[in-house]
C-alpha cells in the first residue's frame, strides 16, 4: 500500500524486451530493426508535422522542416537514445497568437531566443530539477498525454478539406458517416490488429510498420476512397535554406518575442525532460537531462535560422520508435532523413498512406502510453497522491502539460509541507539538576516554525530549560528565526536556555545572537541556507 504501489507502473513498462543491454554491439539485424524503427516513426511523423503547422497558422512545410531539424539534432547529440523529437502541438498552440498578431518572421526570430534559452538552461545543469517532479505527476502526465494524444486523432474522423486541426483534435469539419466511417473505422482496427500480432509471429519488420503497410496496400490495391496523407496538405518541397528572420534588431523586437520565448523554452523543456525520464525508465537509462537541454537548444537555434517553427520532444513517436526496436541515436537519425525523403522525393507515394493506417498507429501508442494500473492503485495510495495523478490528467487535457506538470508539482509539495509540518512535537522531562528539556522530534522549516513555538511554556517552565535537536532537523531560516523568537522570550523571563545538537551553521548564528550553544561530540553536520538571514541582521542579535 502507501507509495510503494506506483511501483505498478514501473512494472507495467519494465519490460525484459524493451531493455538495452549498454555492452551489446550493432549488428547487421540491429541496424536493420534501428532504419525500419526510423521509417516507421518517420511515417507517423508527417500528419503530426502537418497537423501543428495548421494549429500554429504557417506552412505545413515550416512543420516538416522543424520535424526534421530537430529530430536530427537532437538524435545525434540528445540525452537519451531512443527519444524522438519533432514539432508538437503543446508548442504550437502557443505560436499561434504570435503569428496571428506579428507573422511567421517573427515565430522564427522566437524560436531562436527559445533555443538559446535553453541551452543556458542546460549549461547551467538546471534540467536536474526535473528530478523534483513526482511520481503521481508523471503518472498524470502520460495518463493525460495519452488522452490527448487519442483526442488529436479524432480530427482525422472528419471530412478531408474541411479539418481546422487543434491541439486537442477538436477541429472545425464535419464528422464522417455512412460507409466512410466505416471504411475508416474498419481500417483502423485492422491496422491495430496487425500491429498486436506481428510480434507474436514475426520480429523481422516492427508491428507499426507491418500495420501501415499492410493497410496501405490495401487500400492501393483496392482502390478504396478513403482520406489519406495528401488531403491535410502536400508535403513536397525542397531542401531548408538558411534564412535571417526578417525582424527589427531592436529593444520593441525583444519585448515582443522574450515572453513567448520564455513560454515555448519553459514548455519545451518540461515535455522533452518527463518524455527523457519515461523513456528512461523503459530502456533502463539514467541522466542525461542536462545534455537534453542543450541538444533542444542548439536544435531549435538551429530550425529558427532554417524556417522552421521549432519543436521539443514527441512523447507518442518516441513511444512508436521504442515498441518498434529503436535503441540507438541511428533510429533517429534515420527519422530524421527519412522524412527529408519524403519531402524532397517521396511526397507523392507518401501522400497516398491512408490516415485510418496512422490513427491506427496511434490508438496503439495510446494503449501502450496510458498507466493502466494507475486506476487501479488509487484507493491504495495517499488521498493526496491520487488527487494529484487525477489533477494533473485532467489539467493535462483541459490546458496544457506545463501547467499541468507546474500545478502538480506545486500540490504536490504543499502537501508535503502540510504533512511534514504536523510531525513536529516534543518529549519533556525534568533532569535531577531541575532542569525542563524539549526532546524535539520532526523537522524544523518554515511550515511547522509556528507549531514548535507553540510547544513551549515559557512562563511555566524553570529556570533552566534546554532544547534538545537530536531526533529534528533545522531546515531553513524560518527554523532559525523560530529558535531565536522562543530564545529571546526566555530572555525576557530571566530564563537560560541551552540549545543541543544543532549543526554547525545553527552554532555561529545563534552563538552571535548571545545564545548558549552546548556543544556535543554527536553534533550532526549539515549546511543549511543562512546568507540571508546573516546579510539582513534578521540573525544578528537582539
Amino acid at each position: 500500500m502507501k507509495r510503494a504501489a506506483f511501483a505498478a507502473f514501473a512494472n507495467r513498462i519494465d519490460r525484459p524486451d524493451l531493455r538495452i543491454n549498454p555492452t551489446s554491439q550493432l549488428t547487421a539485424d540491429s541496424i536493420r530493426i534501428e532504419l525500419l524503427s526510423g521509417l516507421t516513426v518517420a511515417l507517423a511523423l508527417v500528419p503530426e508535422a502537418v497537423a501543428f503547422s495548421f494549429v500554429a497558422g504557417v506552412d505545413p512545410l515550416v512543420g516538416l522542416y522543424a520535424a526534421f531539424m530537430v529530430g536530427l539534432v537532437t538524435a545525434l547529440i540528445g540525452g537519451r537514445p531512443g527519444m524522438i523529437s519533432g514539432a508538437t502541438g503543446a508548442l504550437a498552440v502557443v505560436m499561434v497568437a504570435l503569428v496571428a498578431q506579428h507573422g511567421v518572421e517573427y515565430l522564427f526570430a522566437t524560436v531562436v531566443l527559445m533555443g538559446l534559452l535553453q541551452v543556458v538552461a542546460g549549461v547551467l545543469r538546471w534540467g536536474k530539477f526535473i528530478r523534483l517532479v513526482p511520481h503521481p505527476v508523471m503518472l498524470g502526465f502520460v495518463n493525460g498525454l495519452a488522452i490527448v494524444i487519442f483526442m488529436a486523432q479524432l480530427s482525422q474522423f472528419k471530412v478531408p478539406g474541411t479539418v481546422e486541426a487543434s491541439g486537442h483534435g477538436t477541429g472545425g469539419g464535419e464528422w464522417l458517416s455512412g460507409m466512410p466511417l466505416w471504411l475508416m473505422l474498419g481500417l483502423t482496427a485492422l491496422t491495430m490488429a496487425v500491429i498486436w500480432l506481428t510480434p507474436r509471429l514475426t520480429r523481422i519488420v516492427p508491428a507499426p510498420l507491418m500495420g501501415i503497410g499492410i493497410t496501405a496496400a490495401i487500400v492501393i490495391g483496392l482502390g478504396l476512397d478513403v482520406p489519406v496523407v495528401g488531403d491535410m496538405a502536400s508535403i513536397e518541397g525542397g531542401l531548408p535554406s538558411f534564412h535571417l528572420p526578417m525582424v527589427p534588431l531592436n529593444w520593441e523586437t525583444l519585448q515582443i518575442i522574450f515572453p513567448y520565448a520564455m513560454i515555448l523554452a519553459a514548455i519545451g523543456l518540461i515535455e522533452s525532460l518527463l518524455t527523457l525520464n519515461l523513456v528512461g525508465e523503459i530502456t533502463g537509462q539514467r541522466g542525461g537531462a542536462s545534455q537534453e537541454c542543450i541538444a533542444q537548444g542548439s536544435a531549435n537555434v538551429l530550425t529558427g535560422f532554417f524556417g522552421g517553427m521549432g519543436g521539443c520532444a514527441m512523447i507518442g513517436q518516441s513511444m512508436i520508435n521504442v515498441n518498434s526496436g529503436g535503441r540507438t541515436r541511428i533510429a533517429g537519425v534515420a527519422a530524421a532523413l527519412f522524412l527529408l525523403a519524403f519531402i524532397l522525393f517521396a511526397a507523392p507515394l507518401i501522400e497516398r498512406i491512408p490516415l485510418a493506417s496512422l490513427v491506427g498507429v496511434m490508438f496503439m501508442v495510446v494503449i501502450g502510453t496510458f498507466a493502466w494500473n494507475s486506476i487501479k492503485i488509487l484507493a491504495r495510495v495517499p488521498a493526496t497522491d491520487a488527487f494529484v495523478i487525477i489533477l494533473v490528467t485532467v489539467v493535462t487535457v483541459l490546458s496544457d502539460l506545463a501547467m499541468a506538470v507546474v500545478v502538480g508539482v506545486i500540490v504536490s509539495a504543499l502537501a508535503y509541507a502540510w504533512n511534514a509540518a504536523k510531525r513536529i512535537g516534543a518529549k519533556t522531562y525534568v533532569t535531577p539538576e531541575g532542569a525542563k528539556v524539549y526532546q524535539i522530534r520532526g523537522p524544523l522549516f518554515f511550515g511547522s516554525s509556528d507549531g514548535f513555538v507553540e510547544l513551549f511554556d515559557v512562563k511555566g517552565d524553570p529556570q533552566a530549560v534546554v532544547v534538545d535537536f537530536a531526533d529534528s532537523r533545522v531546515v531553513d531560516q524560518s527554523a532559525l528565526q523560530a529558535i531565536e523568537n522562543v530564545a529571546r522570550k526566555y530572555e525576557d523571563m530571566g530564563k537560560r536556555l541551552q540549545l543541543r545538537h544543532l549543526s554547525r551553521d545553527c552554532h555561529k548564528l545563534l552563538t552571535r545572537a548571545g545564545h548558549l550553544i552546548v556543544d556535543s561530540d554527536d553534533d550532526p553536520d549539515y549546511a543549511i541556507a543562512v546568507d540571508y538571514g546573516v546579510r539582513t541582521g534578521i540573525l544578528g542579535g537582539h
